[in-house]
This record gives structure tokens, C-alpha cells and sequence, in this order.
């Protein structure tokens, strides 16, 4: 698999791999490339794959994680560094102190600081986006880049994320399909090994992720907007 290292230095879209291949590799393998093909700087996590539905269709009872880095976190969105960009409305959260592995969802909701709007610019370096559940790991779970929102929530923003390119909306999803934050960062502190006071993480999307194109994207919640340029 360092064949997706040098597509994502490459930049190249003609050059994106076919997905669906048996690659002789588990879950936990696919995370140790993931670990190894993304290097830096660890500032949190994303979550993807966290409706009952996304997971039935790659056949797994869990959510999946990716790694987010400095240089990940973006003020405007530019087309060109990217293979074929997809965006998806989300919740981002900001850690006010460690987690522990082993953590309870009370103890793990407690240590929430605020939460923010966000969006993920997946990225994946699979044609199409079809890939197997190793593929999507081993490519930090589709991650290119994320917008975290400037208004902190000191809760878990209620009803719906409604997200426009150019005013036309693209996606809209309840954010009580994001499941429960405490239960999710219970998880996510087991799989990594804890987490640490002033990470990030984005809870993943309630909506299905849209081809991205030029223009001002606006994400609305609870009267509330998130807007990034996208060029």
C-alpha cells in the first residue's frame, strides 16, 4: 500500500487506484499503514462510518477513525490539492482534558471542552470512492482536510446540519443520528490509546458527502453559520 503515499504526493487524480482488492490484510493492519502513511504532528481524530447504515454496507458494527494533523486543518478550501474532493457537514468537539483508555461515556463526555461546527473534505485516492473497509482504513478514512467552525456550542448542536454550495443545498442530516459524544470518545480512547486535552475530534456526518465544486459553502445550525470559500 505505498502505492496511496505517493498518489496523495503526487496529487495526481488520473492516477487513483481501483478499489474492491483483496490486499491479505485485517482492520487492525489497515491502521498500522494508516499510523505509518500519515506521520506529523497528531492534533485528533475522525470519526467516519457512524450510521447503522454506512455500516451495514461495509459489513462492521463500529465506526472507523482517521488521523487529523496540522496542515489539515484549513480557512478556505482549494480545489487543486485535492484528488477528488467530497464534503460532508459535521461536529467537531475540542478536548478540555485527557481521556483515558478504559474511560466511561460520563467520564469521557466530561472532559468535552466546546463543540463546533465542521466540515470533512474527504479525499480518497480510490476511484469513485469504492473501496473495502481495509482500503478506507489504510487511507485515513478518506481525511484531506477539515473547516472547524469559530462559534464554540457548549453543547451538541440540536435538529439538523443543512449545508449549501452557492445557495443551494447539497446535504442535510439530524445531528442525532451522530449518536451519543461521550459513547463515541469511550470508543475512540480504547482504539488509540487515550486521548489528550486540546485534540479535536470531528463526530462524523449525518448526511452522505457531496462532489465538491467551486463557490462559498454555508453550514447551518441552530441559526448558526460555518461559511469557508471553496476555489
Amino acid at each position: 500500500m505505498r502505492l496511496l503515499e505517493a498518489i496523495r504526493e503526487a496529487r495526481r487524480a488520473f492516477i487513483l487506484l481501483k478499489g474492491g482488492q483483496d490486499w491479505g490484510l485485517g482492520v487492525e493492519e489497515a491502521y498500522s499503514i494508516q499510523e505509518t502513511l500519515f506521520p506529523g504532528p497528531l492534533i485528533g481524530f475522525k470519526l467516519g462510518l457512524v450510521s447503522v447504515e454506512k455500516q451495514r454496507q461495509m459489513g462492521i458494527y463500529e465506526p472507523i477513525f482517521g488521523r487529523v494533523y496540522p496542515r489539515m486543518l484549513l480557512k478556505e478550501v482549494a480545489s487543486s490539492h485535492f484528488l477528488q474532493p467530497r464534503v460532508e457537514p459535521e461536529v467537531a468537539l475540542v478536548l478540555k482534558e485527557d481521556i483515558l483508555s478504559g474511560s466511561s461515556p460520563g467520564m469521557a463526555y466530561r472532559a468535552i471542552g466546546y463543540f463546533f461546527l465542521g466540515l470533512d473534505i474527504l479525499d480518497s485516492v480510490w476511484e469513485d470512492y469504492r473501496f473495502t473497509l481495509v482500503e478506507v482504513v489504510a487511507d485515513n478514512a478518506s481525511g484531506g482536510g477539515f473547516i472547524l467552525g469559530l462559534k464554540p456550542y457548549g453543547h451538541l448542536p440540536r435538529g439538523s446540519l443543512r449545508l449549501y454550495l452557492n445557495g443551494e443545498r447539497i446535504a442535510e442530516g439530524s445531528v442525532e443520528a451522530l449518536g451519543d459524544p461521550g459513547e463515541r470518545l469511550s470508543w475512540l480512547a480504547e482504539k488509540v490509546g487515550g486521548l489528550k486535552a486540546g485534540q479535536v475530534v470531528f463526530l462524523g456526518s449525518p448526511a452522505q458527502a457531496v462532489p465538491l465544486s467551486e463557490g462559498v459553502l454555508e453550514l447551518w445550525s441552530e441559526g448558526e453559520v460555518l461559511l469557508t470559500r471553496v476555489t
